[in-house]
């Protein structure tokens, strides 16, 4: 995020074009230090752990809000970035997943790679950029890590995980897309279940099964590199499609009133 000083009036520790870069866990200049930066800070990670970009204004009366001597106004502009557009999780680190992981690896996306057996993951995977891998320990809690907007394929070495999984990413709203890969046969199985354990219509079809189909014509090479070349190509298309947001940048009618000339005063 980079907060920028835009507008101050009385006493106030910068002047408008100060900035600071904020991350998660550092920050990169100042806009001045004390109890006023330390909201900003605050403000901005509460912003970032949405995951979602944006326009924020933050307005702070340094004598009121912020308990500062100074005693002026400054309003502050918070700028959410969202690094890579398009995050992709891959939900087991067999043949395909691994296949899918190497493919994705020149494409300018974020990876989340997830498995229950950690010794799968190879050299190779700890220097490829923009990917996080990690143990899947409990379904529902690394489908929680995921951030909004995340495209997921479900292709463990087991299928109880699989299922546990596919339950879990359903009821997640945000999440922009869900594939399992498997037959029809695997699907229509998990589907039954899932109708038997309440979920409801509109929540199962959300699952796209088998993954990589291609107008519907079924693949017949098998082998897990052609299997992944059809899911990546999948992905292409879904991830090309904009992400479902509310709202867009910062509302006019206050950047109107930020960016207004204030009107002179005589003497």
């Amino acid at each position: 995020m980079l907060a920028t000083l835009v507008t101050c009036q009385g006493s106030t520790p910068r002047e408008p074009g100060a900035r600071m870069v904020i991350t998660p866990t550092e920050c990169f200049d100042t806009l001045g230090g004390g109890t006023f930066e330390w909201q900003t800070l605050e403000a901005a990670r509460s912003f970032l752990s949405t995951g979602k970009p944006g326009f924020h204004l933050e307005t702070f009366s340094l004598g009121g809000r912020s308990g500062q001597c100074c005693g002026g106004y400054v309003n502050v502009l918070l700028e959410v970035f969202p690094g890579s557009r398009v995050n992709v999780a891959v939900f087991g680190a067999g043949h395909v997943g691994g296949e899918i992981v190497s493919l994705c690896a020149p494409l300018p996306w974020q990876l989340y790679w997830f498995d229950s057996r950690l010794d799968v993951f190879t050299e190779r995977c700890r220097h490829q950029p923009r990917l996080e891998y990690g143990t899947l320990d409990d379904a529902k809690t690394s489908v929680a890590t995921l951030p909004p907007d995340t495209h997921t394929l479900v292709m463990t070495h087991d299928h109880d995980e699989d299922y546990a999984l596919v339950a879990a990413l359903i009821l997640r709203d945000d999440i922009a897309s869900i594939g399992l890969i498997g037959s029809e046969s695997k699907w229509a199985s998990f589907a039954g279940r899932l109708k038997r354990d309440g979920y409801s219509e509109n929540r199962i079809n959300r699952v796209r099964s088998p993954i990589g189909r291609i107008q519907n014509a079924k693949l017949q090479d098998k082998t897990p590199y052609a299997i992944a070349l059809t899911a990546v190509s999948e992905l292409l298309w879904l991830a090309d499609m904009p992400p479902n947001q509310e709202s867009r940048g910062l509302d006019p009618h206050m950047a109107r009133t930020l960016f207004a000339k204030s009107p002179t005063t005589s003497s």
